[in-house]
């Protein structure tokens, strides 16, 4: 088995220190870094959202796959950068105003971070404002919301409602997810995408910002 596939297999296990030790033999191997990342540790999460989404794994196997591919890629940051490998691009991540749950959250941006792309996370209770002023801060097209309660999906037509007095909705585009949110709504009230979890809210953004 190459490297690359026990550094897969170690992610997939969430065993974060063999993770660290293997990336780090990996780089003193010269394995180039993009390599590592690809068939390493993003392949990895590929395989992990897949089981996931059909119900062969459950959140806290996500979640401790996902926590040895971060270990990984602390020790792989410095040599990407060197390479010039850049993520496929960005999203905006938060949970709406009057909103205090972030697990949901975070196994997104764990998850998106597991398809290589960069994420600009705000929090929890994250006013409108907040998001316009981030995305003109680092011109991020693609914005996800996060709702937990029934009390405060609302919040998230103040956000869209927000880009469209602006004069910036045409700019952006939405995707939406927690458990109270149903395509319906995200229809209803303009978002373009409706995740149903943290797996395939990856997937969608990832088929977005690969179009973009």
């Amino acid at each position: 088995m190459s490297i690359t596939q026990q550094i897969s297999e170690a992610v997939q296990k969430g065993r974060a220190k063999i993770v660290k030790e293997l990336v780090e033999q990996a780089i003193a191997e010269n394995i180039p870094a993009a390599d590592i990342l690809n068939q390493g540790m993003l392949a990895a999460m590929d395989i992990v959202g897949e089981k996931f989404k059909n119900n062969e794994v459950y959140v806290p196997e996500m979640l401790v796959a996902a926590r040895a591919m971060t270990s990984g890629m602390e020790l792989l940051k410095p040599h990407l950068a060197e390479a010039g490998v850049q993520a496929i691009g960005k999203v905006i991540l938060g949970t709406v105003a009057g909103d205090l749950h972030d697990i949901g959250k975070n196994l997104v941006r764990l998850m998106l971070e597991g398809k290589g792309i960069e994420v600009i996370d705000l929090g929890i209770d994250v006013p409108a404002e907040k998001f316009v002023e981030a995305h003109l801060e680092h011109g991020v097209s693609l914005i996800a919301l996060s709702a937990l309660l029934t009390t405060t999906m609302g919040e998230m037509k103040n956000v869209i409602d927000l880009f469209e007095q602006k004069g910036l909705r045409d700019k952006v585009q939405f995707m939406l997810g927690g458990a109270p949110i149903t395509d319906t709504f995200a229809a209803s009230i303009g978002a373009e995408y409706y995740a149903a979890d943290a797996a395939t809210a990856a997937d969608v953004a990832k088929e977005v910002l690969l179009k973009a």
